[in-house]
Parts: structure tokens; C-alpha cells; sequence
């Protein structure tokens, strides 16, 4: 009787395993899911700064997912919530501010597409930082309240100043309810496992229209307003680098 050798079959079981311990290293991340607190700033005609009105920031919570497409490159879904503020009588320089007294307030509630780019190509690196800069478009649901009820209007003039004609044209013209946006920005994050991370975030909102305060004519026609934001966060991230958890072999 021939005895069967058992090499073809040892053979075939350590390709086997040898396979799917290769196929446990290359797995990788997936997905990434986020939320982030921070505070929008807004930059417009009520702020002589061109940073933005950090006087007026108020309060924001984002929300977001993303899927990594390769080691540099994933995209994202990004939910903001949030308040826009701003206020001529915080403003002491120029002097006009504090005699225009112009203000509004609105809640801000934006939901936006974004591409992310990893600079150092470290979407896939289980410890470590890893900056990015991201752009996308969005749009924007405001609510804009503004308030000129404190302006005083013979410090500008005649009825038939300049002024009083661009206030007038404000006060006749609506406010945008839904605004497209682009946002822009920079950011990076901390692994401190291969699944929890945490990040900071700097973004920028360009828009299309100078109604975002409620004022244009009365006060900037030239100039459009914009927000931004400023924020910290946690990351989940799903999957691992080595989803089977094979142990190393020792020699």
C-alpha cells in the first residue's frame, strides 16, 4: 500500500494562511465620522476687521462623514450649526459705527459636500498627525433679523444723503433664506489609536451675496459677506490594519 504524503496538503494550507494573513495587512480604514464644537465668526459691513468679527463669534456644532478613498484623497459630508452676530456699537473706531448702530442676528444651519486632501498622504496610518486642506460647496439656511432702529440718521445728513437713499433701498430688499456657499480651509488630526483621533479645523465660507447682514446699500454695496469657522473635534475612524488580529510569528 502507498502511503500518502501529507506535503501537498501542508503546502496548501500555509499558502492558505499565509493568503489571508496578507489579506488581514491590507486591510484598511474605511470611513470616519466626526463631531466637532467651535464658533462661527462673521466678516461682512458690520466689522472693520477683515479677519472677522470676533467680537460677535457665537457657538457651533458640526457634524460629519467621510469616506477614504485612497491615502491622500477622501470625501466628506459635513453638517454646521450654528449663529452669525454682528454689531456697529462694539465698534468704537470708526466713529460713524457707533451713530450707524446697525445689527442682525442669524441662526445658520449649512450642509455642504467637501473634498479633503492629506498632505503627507497619511489617511491609512494608524498613529500620528496628519494636516489637510479641504474645499467643497454647500448651502446655507439663514434667518436673517437685523435691526437699524438705533441709527441716527441726522449724523449722515439730509433725508436726500446718500445715506438715507442706500437705507431706504436696504430696508425695501429681502434677505436670502437659502445661500450657497463654498467652504475653504485647513485643518489636522491626531491618532492616538489606529480608531479615535482628534482635530482642529480653520474654514472659510465665501458667498455671493452682501444681504447676509441685512445691509448693503447703507453701508458696503462693494463689499459681499462671508463667515467663517473655528473649530476642535473627536474622529471615529472604522476598520483596522489588521482586522483578523493575527499574532506575529516569533523565530
Amino acid at each position: 500500500m502507498k502511503r500518502t504524503s501529507l506535503t501537498p496538503a501542508l503546502t496548501a494550507a500555509m499558502a492558505l494562511f499565509a493568503s489571508m494573513g496578507i489579506t488581514a495587512q491590507d486591510t484598511k480604514p474605511k470611513y470616519e465620522f466626526g463631531v466637532n464644537l467651535g464658533f462661527l465668526v462673521y466678516q461682512g459691513d458690520l466689522t472693520p476687521q477683515r479677519l472677522g468679527s470676533f467680537e460677535t463669534q457665537k457657538f457651533s456644532i458640526g457634524l460629519h462623514a467621510s469616506k477614504i478613498l485612497n491615502a491622500s484623497v477622501s470625501v466628506r459630508a459635513n453638517l454646521l450649526l450654528g449663529k452669525l452676530k454682528g454689531d456697529d456699537a462694539v465698534y468704537d473706531n470708526p466713529e460713524y459705527r457707533q451713530q450707524r448702530n446697525f445689527n442682525f442676528t442669524s441662526p445658520v444651519t449649512e450642509l455642504s459636500g467637501q473634498l479633503l486632501y492629506n498632505i503627507l498622504g497619511r489617511n491609512y496610518a494608524e498613529k500620528g498627525f496628519s494636516p489637510y486642506v479641504f474645499a467643497g460647496v454647500g448651502l446655507a439656511l439663514v434667518k436673517v433679523k437685523r435691526d437699524w432702529s438705533n441709527t441716527n440718521v441726522s449724523y449722515f445728513g439730509t433725508e436726500s444723503s446718500e445715506f438715507v437713499t442706500g437705507l431706504a433701498a436696504d430696508i425695501a430688499h429681502s434677505t436670502p433664506r437659502i445661500l450657497p456657499v463654498i467652504p475653504i480651509g485647513v485643518g489636522v488630526k491626531y491618532f492616538f489609536t489606529p480608531k479615535l483621533a482628534v482635530n482642529a479645523e480653520s474654514s472659510y465660507r465665501l458667498s455671493r451675496t452682501d444681504y447676509l447682514d441685512g445691509f448693503s446699500q447703507a453701508a458696503n454695496a462693494q463689499r459681499k459677506d462671508h463667515y467663517l469657522n473655528y473649530s476642535i473635534g473627536v474622529i471615529y475612524r472604522t476598520g483596522s490594519k489588521n482586522k483578523l488580529a493575527c499574532p506575529k510569528m516569533k523565530y
